[in-house]
C-alpha cells in the first residue's frame, strides 16, 4: 500500500471517531455546563489516541465496530485533561478557539472537565462485556499516570536544575501515558495475545516520547502560520523542554547566563532568536532530531511482533507522520 492509501484509511477512521465524539450527549440541567461541554467536544483535533485504539484493535484481528466506544472514551478523557491543563496554564486558546475558562470561567471549566471524564467512562462501559474489566483497569491507570505526569511537570516548573532523566520520566506520563494506553486498549479489546498487547504498549510508549520531543522542537523551528501560535512560547515561559534542559548542561559563558535567565523566567520574547541560535550552535536541535528518529524506529520495531496487515502498516505510517508534522 502507498502512503496515499494509508492516509486515506487513517482519515476515514479519524472521521468516524470525530463524529462519534462530537455526538457524546449529556442532558444535564445546567445550560451553561452543557454549552461548555459541547464547546470542547466540537473542538475537533487530530483524534490520534482514538485512531490508535482502532488501529491497534484491527492489528490483532479485532474490528473497528468493537473498538469504537473505547476510542471515543480515550478522546473524551484526553479532552478532560486539556480543559484542566488550560486552567493550570491560564491558556487563552485551544485549537484556535477560546478555552473554556476564558469563554466562561474557571469553575465552569473544572466542572466541564469532570463531566467529560464521566462521559469517557460511560462510553467505555459500552464496550463488549468480555473485555470491559480489563479495559477499565488499563484506562484508569492511564488516567492516574497522566495526572501524575502533570503533577511532575508542575514540580519541575518551579526548579532550575532539572535533569534529562527527570524530563523523560515526566513526558512518559504526561504525554506518553495516554498514547501507550490507547495502543494497549486496542490490543485488549481486539483479543490480542499478552505478547501482542505488550508490543502495542511498547509501540505507544516510544511513539509518545517521540511525539513530545517533536512538540519541543516545533516550538522553535515550525512555521508560525502552520503551528497556529507564535514560535518560542516555551522559551518565554521557561518551560523545561528537552532543548532547554540540554542547553543548561552544555552552554558556557554568556550563553550559560542567557539560559539561566530563561530558566528563571526573566526574559521576554525578544530573546527567542538568540536562544534558538544557541540551540543550533550547540547541536541541540540535531540531537533532538536524532532522538525522535531513534524513538520512532524503536516504536516501529515493536510492531514486528504482530502479523503483517494493513492496520500494522497504517500504525507505522502514522508514527512517521506524527513526528514529521508541522503543528
Amino acid at each position: 500500500m502507498n502512503d496515499d492509501s494509508l492516509a486515506l484509511y487513517a482519515d476515514t477512521l479519524r472521521s468516524m471517531i470525530d463524529h462519534r465524539t462530537r455526538a457524546l450527549a449529556w442532558k444535564g440541567k445546567s445550560s451553561t455546563l452543557r454549552a461548555a461541554c459541547t464547546h470542547v467536544l466540537e473542538g475537533g483535533g487530530k483524534r490520534i489516541r482514538g485512531m490508535l485504539v482502532l488501529l491497534s484493535c484491527r492489528s490483532v484481528g479485532g474490528t473497528v465496530r468493537r473498538a469504537l466506544d473505547a476510542a471515543v472514551a480515550i478522546e473524551a478523557m484526553h479532552d478532560f485533561t486539556l480543559v484542566h491543563d488550560d486552567i493550570m496554564d491560564n491558556a487563552d486558546s485551544r485549537r484556535g478557539r477560546p478555552t473554556v475558562h476564558k469563554r466562561w470561567n474557571a469553575n465552569t471549566a473544572i466542572l466541564a472537565g469532570d463531566v467529560l471524564l464521566g462521559l469517557a467512562y460511560r462510553s467505555l462501559l459500552e464496550c463488549p462485556r468480555d473485555r470491559r474489566g480489563r479495559l477499565v483497569d488499563v484506562f484508569t491507570m492511564g488516567l492516574i499516570d497522566v495526572c501524575d505526569g502533570q503533577g511532575m511537570d508542575m514540580e519541575l516548573a518551579r526548579r532550575t536544575d532539572v535533569s534529562l532523566a527527570e524530563y523523560f520520566a515526566m513526558i512518559e506520563k504526561k504525554t506518553g501515558a495516554l498514547i501507550a494506553t490507547s495502543a494497549e486498549m486496542g490490543g485488549v479489546i481486539g483479543g490480542g495475545t499478552p505478547a501482542e498487547v505488550r508490543a502495542l504498549r511498547k509501540f505507544g510508549h516510544y511513539l509518545g516520547r517521540a511525539f513530545q520531543l517533536q512538540d519541543d522542537l516545533l516550538d522553535v523551528v515550525a512555521n508560525e502560520k502552520k503551528l497556529g501560535k507564535p514560535i518560542g512560547g516555551d522559551i518565554v515561559e521557561g518551560k523545561k523542554t528537552f532543548l532547554l534542559i540540554s542547553a543548561a548542561g552544555r552552554a558556557q559563558g554568556a550563553d550559560k547566563e542567557l539560559i539561566d535567565r530563561v530558566l528563571r523566567r526573566e526574559v521576554q520574547r525578544d530573546v527567542v532568536g538568540a536562544v534558538t541560535d544557541l540551540f543550533q550552535r550547540y547541536g541541540i536541535l540535531e540531537d533532538a532530531e536524532r532522538r525522535i528518529l531513534h524513538d520512532t524506529r524503536t516504536a516501529s520495531r515493536a510492531l514486528d511482533a504482530l502479523r503483517p496487515s494493513r492496520s500494522v502498516a497504517v500504525l507505522r505510517w502514522l508514527a512517521g507522520a506524527l513526528v514529521h508534522r508541522a503543528s
